[in-house]
């Protein structure tokens, strides 16, 4: 048997050591999907632990089908859209029209570190935030988005518009001399 399936079994039996090393082997992959859903690491790292609970709470149901990292994968996305909705209430607004991009800003997008994109996206505001990681990071369509967030498919869509523009400005900002800023 492979070690991830020896972890699993060691976790399936409530063995304290298996969920440590569970713990250690995932924690920074799945640290990094709680952090893009926050503003900080505190509330990331909140999220992981809670969601880490319901992780062992909850082992026994996975059956081998699928990824394992998918399935933990989608249990901390869970955990910090809950958080989420605990703090902030979704207004849906009326449906716009796609934004068109610039060519120019996808040029500049590939000059930018994972860094410092990841910054970017954790200062949206928090509704932009969760649809814009919903659907360009972990591949949720706006149907699926409307039902976990509650909202309209046309304000998921309005919120990912709305989002890769503040993105598209921030990004461009981003690349300015200092005296192009300060006419801004």
């Amino acid at each position: 048997m492979d070690q991830q399936k020896e972890i699993i079994k060691g976790c399936v039996e409530g063995k304290t050591e298996a969920q440590g090393m569970l713990f250690k082997k995932y924690s920074k992959m799945l640290f990094g999907v709680c952090i893009r859903y926050t503003k900080d690491r505190t509330a990331a790292e909140d999220i992981l632990h809670e969601g880490f609970i319901k992780i062992f709470t909850n082992i026994a149901s996975f059956k081998g089908k699928g990824s394992f990292e998918g399935w933990m994968r989608r249990i901390m996305v869970n955990t910090a859209l809950e958080q989420y909705r605990k703090k902030f209430q979704m207004y849906p607004v009326g449906e716009i029209a796609e934004l068109e991009t610039k060519t120019s800003t996808n040029l500049i997008v590939s000059e930018l570190s994972a860094k410092d994109l990841l910054g970017l996206v954790k200062s949206l505001p928090p509704a932009y935030k969760m649809v814009f990681n919903l659907y360009a990071i972990d591949g949720y369509s706006h149907k699926e988005i409307g039902a976990i967030l509650n909202i309209s498919i046309g304000t998921s869509k309005s919120n990912l518009s709305r989002a890769r523009k503040i993105l598209q400005n921030k990004v461009e900002q981003h690349f300015m001399m200092p005296e192009e800023r300060k006419r801004c």
